[in-house]
């Protein structure tokens, strides 16, 4: 994997929802390792040191940037995968960018100018996910403004900044993704699309005491719908013991179930692209 984002090989995002210990993240950076010489475009590795927009204020953060980034430095040299993280405050942006290989926009803040440039200036290649409010055409505006702060003049095609589908609010507390949105993002940005298979299961608000809820059996369902609607990459949260995990437990899907969910969604991809 490059310094961008492939858009002729499919590639995986995968990894934890928050930096636990550095035990826990190798481990499953260990099996994402494992995984990815069976991955066309390959692995990269993810995991937040913040978790910064929860909406139950006693809910689990992470360890925060200093010492998440440092588990990610680790990770990222125990594993040889190269390493995204979340960026929250635009001044994250270049500490982040010295350790990870890419920086990602959280769905919540992909309309924040100043957050946007500070990771565009970076350099980094950066993934944006689309806000569960905005139509596919709304994107158009974010991209443009990671693109407007490059060091150098961007060349088009660019496959420097991604975009990724998490799902749409329907009704309260729950999400629906329309599979028309990965062309109609593809068409109006000219950015890989990624599809975002276990946030769009999420039921914001549904969980015990007020955190996120998940119906995590219609994972699979959707991951290979987006596979054959031709997606560029998948983006799967994964935890070895989802009960027990600090944060988005109810949406991450198990690491052992990871394995076979990709051999059906490849072939599935591989057979729409054919």
């Amino acid at each position: 994997m490059g310094a961008g984002f492939s858009t002729g090989t499919l590639f995986l995002i995968a990894g934890p929802c928050v930096v636990e210990s550095y035990e826990l993240n190798v481990r499953v950076g260990e099996a994402l390792a494992r995984l990815a010489p069976s991955i066309p475009g390959g692995v990269i590795y993810k995991s937040s040191f913040d978790k910064a927009n929860r909406s139950n204020a006693g809910a689990v953060r992470g360890p925060g940037l200093h010492e998440g980034l440092e588990i990610l430095r680790r990770v990222r040299v125990a594993t040889g995968l190269p390493v995204l993280t979340d960026v929250h405050l635009p001044e994250q942006c270049a500490m982040a960018a010295e350790v990870v290989d890419y920086l990602q926009i959280p769905a919540f803040l992909s309309r924040q100018t100043d957050l946007l440039e500070a990771a565009g200036a970076t350099g980094k290649a950066v993934n944006i996910k689309k806000g569960q409010w905005m139509h596919p055409e709304g994107m158009v505006g974010a991209v443009a403004k990671v693109r407007s702060a490059r060091p150098a003049p961007v060349a088009l095609p660019d496959e420097s900044v991604a975009v990724t589908e998490r799902g749409t609010f329907f009704g309260y507390g729950d999400l629906v993704v329309d599979v028309r949105a990965f062309a109609r993002m593809r068409s109006a940005t000219g950015a890989p699309v990624i599809f975002d298979g276990t946030h769009s299961v999420q039921q914001p608000g549904k969980g015990e005491g007020g955190a996120s809820g998940g119906v995590r059996e219609h994972i699979p369902t959707l991951v290979l719908a987006a596979a054959a609607a031709g997606v560029d990459g998948l983006f799967l949260e994964t935890h070895p013991d989802p009960a027990n995990a600090p944060s988005d437990g109810a949406n991450m899907l198990p690491l052992h179930e990871l394995a076979p969910l990709l051999t059906r969604t490849i072939a599935v991809w591989s057979a729409a692209r054919a």
